[in-house]
């Protein structure tokens, strides 16, 4: 068996789980979602881990998230082989193809199994036997796509038409593809046995996976290969060519390739898998009360039944409902019919038309030193939690429209003004006058926790002039 290289695709948003999920934190890295410890990003780097025998993974994330993927990664004790950038999101085709080609010049004997980041697997033993499986049929020349035995007749989901058997009872060749069906059509997949929802995991060796891409997307493979070439790496990340990836077009490895080749196989696979891409398949996954509540925070129920109740912050109460989506966060409330939880992105849209910005950030916004979260605001004073991670570093800035009082509640904060260090224990302050060159820095062992108080006439996170950033982030990234 040659070796078996994951790799994991993690540039999506995952727009129907907001309020959760956000631009700038998606669901992928949301640790804690169905009271789960880890993320679903960690979850992912574990179950094909080189602890288990497979090859360390290739990561492809999105420039935007990539101190969050980071630690994720951390979290999960997986090195990866590398940490792609997306400059800009081109959807999968793309994605997949840089992976390939960066596998090929490493390794071009290795088979590659590409996964989201997002999905949920029950039995990761059977998991990683089925890959296995989907290896060997890929080393005789096929792209195998794992294709799920449908338990309901779902709309949200793609679906693949098995054909003839290929290899043993269990590969097949694939038909057709059905992208997201009407209720009707999904009924009548369900009731003839031959329909599959359509994993998004495929397993294939990557010559044969370039050379179909140069065949029914050259233009794809062209770019992918341009900014491959020109790509440079910063911090541990291998960043992408912008100019050369914005060349490539914003397709699907389903439309790209797999609906075109001769090369498409599916293995059948029932493992308890889930995408997790809306609320009522978190509640599918959930474990639930007697009374099918899935319940996570303050909460009291009065004659609740089968709902989705998720609180972050003050108690939910509810009498006499069912089938409901229920979630709260320190800014907003969703509250959703189960069965329209696909359309939570219609008010992620809606926000996005006003100019909100809740669709984009959470009260709390992390940062690759650590996060802050925003506990009062005014027309002239903002008040935030500051939370460093041991060794967290913050930019030497300064600010031209306000100044900034911190008061120390944990830990010790090393605090530079205009060259000037001290250290500042708990219960201690520092002031910084506007136009004041600052930084703070934690060099303790514990996290270091500060109360910022704000006052000036623009409290705007763009007012941060930047002289040093250990992060190397661009002047376009304000945080």
């Amino acid at each position: 068996m040659r070796k078996i290289t994951p790799v994991i695709l993690s540039g999506g948003s995952g727009t129907r789980l907001w309020p959760l999920s956000r631009s700038m934190y998606p669901k992928q890295c949301i640790r804690g979602l169905n009271g789960e410890r880890g993320s679903l990003l960690s979850a992912t780097l574990a179950r094909l881990s080189p602890d288990a025998g497979f090859g360390a993974p290739l990561v492809v994330c999105n420039n935007a998230h990539r101190f969050l993927v980071k630690d994720d990664c951390e979290q999960a004790a997986v090195a990866p082989r590398a940490l792609i950038l997306e400059p800009v999101a081109r959807n999968t085709a793309p994605a997949i193809a840089v992976a390939a080609l960066f596998a090929a010049k490493e390794d071009p004997s290795s088979i590659l199994v590409v996964m989201p980041s997002d999905h949920d697997i029950k039995d990761v033993g059977l998991f990683r036997a089925a890959v296995e499986r989907a290896a060997e049929v890929a080393d005789k020349g096929k792209i195998v796509l794992f294709g799920v035995t449908p338990s309901e007749p779902n709309t949200g989901f793609g679906y693949i038409h098995r054909g003839p058997a290929l290899d043993g009872a269990d590969a097949f060749a694939i038909r057709s593809f059905t992208e997201k069906p009407d209720a009707e059509t999904a009924r009548t997949y369900l009731a003839s046995g031959d329909y599959y929802w359509n994993s998004g995991i495929f397993v294939f060796r990557p010559e044969v996976f370039l050379a179909e891409l140069a065949v029914f997307a050259p233009d794809v493979l062209e770019a992918a290969r341009g900014a491959l070439a020109k790509a440079e790496k910063d911090l541990g990340f291998l960043r992408l060519d912008q100019a050369e990836f914005e060349k490539a077009p914003s397709i699907s490895v389903d439309y790209a390739v797999m609906e075109n080749t001769e090369a498409a196989a599916m293995l059948a696979f029932d493992l308890g898998w889930s995408d997790l891409g809306s609320w009522s398949s978190l509640w599918d996954a959930a474990a639930r009360d007697d009374e099918g509540n899935y319940i996570q925070g303050d909460s009291l129920l009065e004659d609740t039944r089968n709902c989705y109740i998720h609180s972050e912050r003050s108690l939910i109460s509810t009498i006499g409902v069912k089938d409901l989506v229920i979630v709260q966060t320190p800014d907003t409330v969703l509250v959703a019919d189960k069965s329209r939880s696909q359309d939570v992105s219609k008010i992620v849209t809606r926000l996005k038309l006003a100019n909100r910005r809740e669709h984009e950030q959470h009260v709390r916004s992390y940062r690759p030193w650590g996060y802050f979260e925003t506990l009062n605001i005014g027309s002239r004073f903002q008040v935030k939690l500051l939370h460093v991670k041991p060794g967290g570093v913050l930019s030497l800035q300064m600010h031209h429209h306000r100044s900034e009082h911190w008061v120390v509640v944990q830990g010790t904060a090393k605090v530079t003004i205009e060259g000037v260090e001290k250290l500042v224990r708990e219960n201690e302050s520092v002031y910084i006058v506007a136009t004041q060159w600052h930084r703070l820095e934690n060099p303790g062992k514990v996290p270091l926790e500060l109360i910022e108080v704000q006052i000036g006439s623009y409290l705007g996170e763009d007012d941060i002039i930047r002289s040093d950033d250990i992060y190397a982030r661009g002047a376009e990234e304000v945080q």
